[in-house]
């Protein structure tokens, strides 16, 4: 049963996400159109991301784990060595796709200059040209596969943190696969081909579940530890990843917007937390 729903689970999050992106894509990615319209701003979409991965890992997450009887200085030693391993990974150019705008910064420094971090959309649409897909989908679908791991090992935890570790990538997926999508989009005319290639990579966070699955059950006495690296994936990808690409001038009303779409993602998954926990103390009873 657990298996099932690690699956279930996966690919709704690997594969929604992408769908999920394209549908957002398809409606503008601009905060109001010519016409007066409201758009979708990626900017919320960075928000909400940040907020409901730190929530999962401050408050699900890691108590979870610190439940445990295992040593609160060595899991916290776990984190700390996650984190750095996160960082690394970063640098290596495998974990997720933020750095890519540096590649391209001595051909594009024009474009660059005085803009800061602008999503990923915005990195992703400067190297498109002359990078290719291939390596966007490689990178994409290590990280869908590491995203696997992390929601087998909460659902191996218990279930409702499973659902809320899913519900967390899921979020923080939707902006990195918009920029997945803008770069095949522009490296090749035929949508439809882009959103499969990356709707295939991010079927790969099905294949990671799998493994997770087996590699915990093997290692169960380990659990709280891998609860404590997922937790250090999701603090890395929120604090250095998407926030910075907030922390630009921004006038009083976007600035409340931004706090605002933060306050919802810390709430989306306090809220399925809570729901969560209600049916099943129902369900116990």
């Amino acid at each position: 049963m657990t298996l099932i729903a690690i699956l279930i689970a996966t690919l709704a999050a690997g594969i929604g996400s992408v769908w999920l992106a394209a549908g957002l894509m398809s409606v503008g990615m601009m905060s109001a159109s010519p016409g007066g319209r409201t758009r979708v701003d990626p900017q919320h979409l960075l928000s909400l991301a940040a907020g409901a991965l730190m929530a999962t890992s401050f408050m699900h997450l890691l108590p979870e784990a610190f439940e445990s009887a295992a040593e609160p200085k060595t899991l916290f030693g776990a984190l700390l060595v996650g984190l750095v391993f996160f960082f690394l990974l970063d640098k290596a150019e495998l974990w997720h796709h933020g750095h890519e705008h540096h590649q391209d910064s001595a051909l594009d420094g024009q474009h660059d200059h005085g803009h800061g971090h602008h999503g990923h959309a915005h990195h992703h649409t400067e190297r498109a040209p002359r990078a290719g897909g291939w390596a966007v989908l490689t990178g994409d679908s290590v990280h869908c596969f590491g995203d696997g791991i992390l929601i087998a090992s909460a659902f191996i935890a218990d279930m409702r943190l499973g659902l809320v570790a899913a519900l967390a990538v899921l979020a923080h997926e939707v902006p990195h696969h918009i920029g997945d999508l803008m770069v095949l989009r522009q490296t090749s005319r035929n949508r439809s081909a882009a959103l499969v290639k990356v709707s295939l990579a991010g079927a790969i966070t099905a294949l990671g579940g799998l493994t997770g699955w087996w590699l915990v059950d093997q290692l169960h006495g380990y659990l709280p530890y891998f609860l404590v690296i997922a937790s250090s994936s999701f603090i890395y990808v929120a604090l250095a990843d998407l926030i910075p690409q907030l922390q630009k001038r921004l006038s009083a009303r976007e600035t409340l917007s931004q706090i605002f779409w933060l306050l919802v993602g810390i709430g989306m998954v306090m809220l399925v937390s809570s729901f969560m926990h209600t049916g099943s103390h129902s369900h116990a009873h």
